[in-house]
Formats: structure tokens, sequence, C-alpha cells
């Protein structure tokens, strides 16, 4: 498995190796000795699928503590880009991003430590699969406007399809009114 670490602290790609034939391929896409061993140490207890036509945008989502959830995302089918944006109060990267070409036919991953708003955009029909650290509480849920002037994201596509839910989150300034952007 090969790791590219970003210039955000803690949000890694994770590229696994793929073993292929004429009947197709097999990858580990999990594997906690592994992981552990990358200084990836993580405990999951939820798993998500979603599937997404092309040109769905979802996001900018996350957590509050006490369930704060990392999450290791990846598409099964399908491309898309995915957005995570450093939400840590204290971090000197607070408000800035990386983007991350996920895509089936290579099997890359992304880990998204807790502590950051996550989003995609479907570059295609995508089955998008997360593996999260922390189960699903709907009073800690909140999240960024995908479109918030600040963050100033290049989705790479005009006019997504977004929920009404995701239209009506808050901008970064809303959400931390405390931290300087």
């Amino acid at each position: 498995m090969q790791v590219r670490k970003t210039s955000i602290e803690g949000l890694v790609e994770l590229i696994p190796r793929l073993f292929e034939d004429e009947r197709g391929y097999f990858f580990e896409s999990y594997n906690k000795p592994l992981f552990t061993s990358l200084g990836l140490p993580m405990d999951f207890v939820q798993d998500n699928q979603s599937f997404s036509v092309k040109g769905v945008l979802r996001g900018l989502h996350m957590q509050h503590e006490p369930f704060a959830q990392g999450k290791l995302v990846r598409v099964i089918t399908g491309q898309v880009l995915d957005i995570a944006v450093d939400v840590r109060p204290d971090s000197p990267t607070f408000g800035q991003y990386e983007t991350f070409l996920l895509d089936a036919s290579i099997a890359n991953m992304a880990y998204i430590p807790e502590g950051f708003a996550h989003g995609f955009v479907a570059l295609q029909d995508s089955i998008f699969s997360y593996k999260c650290t922390n189960v699903y509480n709907k009073a800690s849920e909140s999240g960024i406007r995908w479109d918030d002037p600040d963050l100033n994201i290049d989705w790479g596509i005009n006019d997504p399809i977004v929920s009404e839910k995701d239209q009506e989150l808050k901008f970064l300034r809303e959400v931390f009114p405390d931290v300087a952007v």
C-alpha cells in the first residue's frame, strides 16, 4: 500500500496494490495491522454506502464532538472529486482543504480524520463507500456550505445537483465565529 501525505496533518491518500489477471482484480481495502504500521491506527464502528448519479454534490458534512467521525472513503464504482476541509479550530491549516480524485479503477482511498468537513461530487455515476470511527448522531450533525466564498472550492463542474438540506448549511464563519478564516 502506498501512502501519500498531504499538506494538512493527518489527511492522507492510500493507494492499494491491485492484483489483476484475466478474471479481474483483488485488493485489501482495509487491514488493521497494516494501517497501524503505517501510522494510521483507527477503530471503525460504522460502514456507509451511497449511490450518486453524475453531477450530484454531497457535503460538506461533519459531526461535532463527542460524535466526530474519522472516515476512510473510496468509490466502489465510478469516480468522484473528494474534498476534506480542516475545521479543527486550533489547527494551523484551519479552513484549508485538500482534493482527492477517487477512482474505482485504481481503488485509491482517502483517510479523513476527525475535525474535517467532508464532501464530494460525482464525476460519473458512483457508488461511494466509507468506514467511520464513530456512529452517526443526528444532534451532532453539522456542515459547511459547498459554495462558501471563504473556501473558494473548485468542484470541477458547473451546476451541481445539491440537496435542499445541503443548500441550507451555514458558511464556515457562521459555524466557527470565534476562529479567523
